[in-house]
């Protein structure tokens, strides 16, 4: 039996089965739980309900333009996020006197949370895509922030003394050929965490009346439609996991001269 369950888990199409397996009870469970009024009455959606609701959902005109404003302020605050939370993290990290400006400052504003700024985005920008914008970006740039901090000071000083012995002298030619290869695994690595934290925070920040999927969720249950709730849930997962594979792609292309 044991070796039966370890060839499955070693095996593409066996981890695939198990995941089938996996997502098949966790259905099941939900519709028991459905049944068995586990929660108020009509609180818990039927599961197979769902795909009527997402054909609803695409026929009435709402789903398309719900994810393509959604992916306006998404795209914008993850680009300004992922910038700043860069081009910061590289140039205290690189820097003693940066470093030391920015250290205080770090761990006041840090621990603010991305949704307690809606109160200003609203203020500043009125609700709009500009608003949201604003908040994906603050809850993405610590990200990147801390990734690239982290990613650039662990970068062997070694490598630096190598440079120098083969002439590579100058601020920024160490940067081009030492700092950005060195850290690029934990750049990287920021830069795909952000795009999930982007996604959290872009939904949290519609709830409070940007267009977007968001809205159409907070909507949905203020009429107990919470099995279009979960269509959304479900499409934010899936174009979540396009964005990340895409990412993936795009990475391994990039730092393909890692050694595997």
């Amino acid at each position: 039996m044991v070796l039966k369950t370890d060839s499955l888990t070693r095996s593409r199409w066996g981890r695939a089965l198990l995941g089938f397996i996996g997502v098949a009870a966790f259905v099941m469970l939900w519709k028991y739980a459905q049944s068995a009024g586990w929660a108020a009455p009509g609180t818990i959606p039927d599961p197979f309900s769902l795909p009527q609701a997402l054909a609803d959902e695409w026929t009435s005109g709402r789903l398309l333009p719900a994810v393509l404003s959604s992916l306006i302020h998404y795209s914008w605050g993850l680009a300004i996020g992922t910038f700043l939370g860069f081009l910061v993290g590289t140039l205290t990290a690189s820097s003693l006197l940066l470093d030391a400006l920015h250290a205080w400052l770090a761990r006041i504003l840090r621990p603010i949370p991305p949704l307690a700024w809606v109160v200003f985005a609203i203020a500043w920008f009125k609700v709009s895509h500009a608003g949201a914008a604003f908040v994906i970006a603050i809850g993405v740039f610590w990200v990147n922030y801390f990734a690239t901090y982290s990613a650039v000071r662990n970068v062997d000083s070694r490598f630096y003394e190598l440079a120098s012995a083969f002439g590579q002298n100058g601020h920024l030619r160490q940067a081009l050929q030492v700092t950005l290869p060195g850290a690029a695994t934990g750049i990287f690595s920021g830069i795909r965490t952000g795009i999930g934290q982007a996604w959290m925070t872009l939904i949290a920040a519609e709830l409070l009346g940007v267009p977007g999927m968001g809205q159409e969720m907070n909507s949905a249950a203020g009429v107990g439609a919470y099995n279009v709730v979960v269509v959304y849930m479900l499409v934010i997962s899936l174009v979540y996991t396009l964005s990340d594979t895409l990412f993936g792609l795009i990475e391994k292309r990039v730092l393909k001269w890692r050694p595997s």
